[in-house]
């Protein structure tokens, strides 16, 4: 009888896309106990990690840099920047939830999912700082993005083809890039003229990474988890399948592929 319902809200739905209709409305789930109420608060807890981690530190490296990214993000909800202000903030705050949850679970020696394990494992190696600014990136936008916005649609009863929704995120993306240039440069700048021959594959390396096209994959991974919400045994396994590969490429971003700097 259930399957039977969800198939019929399903074929409605296909309906509704067809017709150009808005998305029926949906229950919200109600946001977990201890999640922030607010971006600033984000950002507060962002700078308390950045004051306790040692500035060697890998993680701070790429803390430092989502802290940047967070402020901006901050300051545009709060200009009007965005059409749907309530979603980006929520989004922003869900988002935000699953990098601060894997930091406080490693500091308590607990699992943390293996797209983030490249960079908590090496974070005391002597690499060059932006390889642990990508390899953040791309645990951050390449697993947890997709299911950030799930998880914010879900809370605000939307979907990711409710009006302004996609279109805020692309806005995002603009902001992101920029921010990802003037983080590159500061990294780099001083250093490439200097070693410029051994930085080479380094600067190969970190240029095929790129912040644009992770976002237009975890959209699309939005997407798909957003289609199996309601098959929770393809959901998971969908999921865990891009965990790891996620994880792999993190590793492959934290190779030494040239003298420390």
């Amino acid at each position: 009888m259930v399957e039977s319902l969800m198939g019929l809200l399903d074929a409605l739905d296909s309906v509704r896309k067809v017709l150009r209709l808005p998305p029926r409305s949906r229950a919200r789930q109600a946001p977990p106990p201890r999640q922030l109420p607010t971006v600033a608060a984000v950002v507060a807890a962002l700078r308390t990690i950045d004051t306790e981690l040692d500035h060697h530190d890998g993680v701070w490296q790429f803390n430092r840099m989502y802290l940047q990214v967070t402020e901006l993000v901050d300051e545009r909800i709060r200009e009007g920047y965005f059409a749907n202000a309530a979603f980006m903030e929520r989004l922003d705050i869900v988002f935000a939830h699953l990098y601060l949850d894997t930091v406080q679970a490693d500091a308590e020696g607990r699992h943390i999912a293996e797209c983030w394990e490249p960079v908590f494992d090496q974070r005391d190696q002597p690499l060059v700082p932006i390889q642990f600014a990508v390899a953040g990136m791309n645990a951050h936008i390449n697993h947890d993005l997709g299911v950030a916005v799930v998880a914010t649609c879900q809370q605000l009863g939307l979907s990711p083809s409710s009006p302004g929704v996609h279109a805020d995120y692309v806005k995002v993306t603009g902001l992101l890039a920029e921010v990802h240039e003037q983080v590159r440069q500061r990294f780099l700048n001083g250093v490439v003229l200097s070693v410029d021959r051994e930085l080479s594959p380094l600067l190969t390396l970190m240029g095929s990474w790129s912040i644009a096209r992770a976002r237009e994959a975890a959209w699309t991974n939005s997407e798909v988890l957003w289609e199996l919400r309601d098959s929770p045994v393809l959901r998971d396994s969908f999921q865990l399948s891009l965990c790891r590969a996620v994880g792999l490429a993190g590793r492959t971003l934290l190779v030494r592929v040239a003298a420390p700097i």
